[in-house]
């Protein structure tokens, strides 16, 4: 039972983690102009939220570290490839394209032959 729990756990942590990413570039709309320029975006509301959330997502992640071997957790955390791919196309209209796709699939499949070893 417990290896379920740290299965969900971990997938948590990589889907805050894929939001976080969502959050950092949503406040890229241009580019980085120098020391000035990269104080100015660490000082935005959204960037700092998304730090919040990359530290949560690490919390969430130690957790279940804390609970499961290392070979196990760390390739579930690869899922947060598969939901950046989704964030991205839901909600930056990004176009996946074959080549993406497969290399998700090839992920999703790796991350479901480890977590039936478990």
């Amino acid at each position: 039972m417990i290896i379920y729990l740290v299965i969900f756990i971990t997938l948590v942590a990589a889907f805050i983690a894929a939001l976080a990413q969502l959050v950092f570039k949503k406040e890229m709309l241009e580019p980085i102009r120098g020391m000035r320029g990269f104080i100015k975006l660490l000082k935005r509301p959204k960037v700092i939220m998304g730090f919040g959330g990359y530290l949560l997502s690490l919390v969430v992640y130690l957790y279940a570290l804390g609970k499961a071997p290392l070979s196990l957790v760390y390739p579930l955390f690869a899922s947060t490839f598969i939901f950046i791919f989704i964030i991205s196309a839901l909600f930056l209209r990004e176009k996946p394209d074959l080549k993406r796709a497969a290399g998700i699939a090839l992920v999703f499949l790796g991350i479901v032959i480890i977590a039936v070893s478990a």
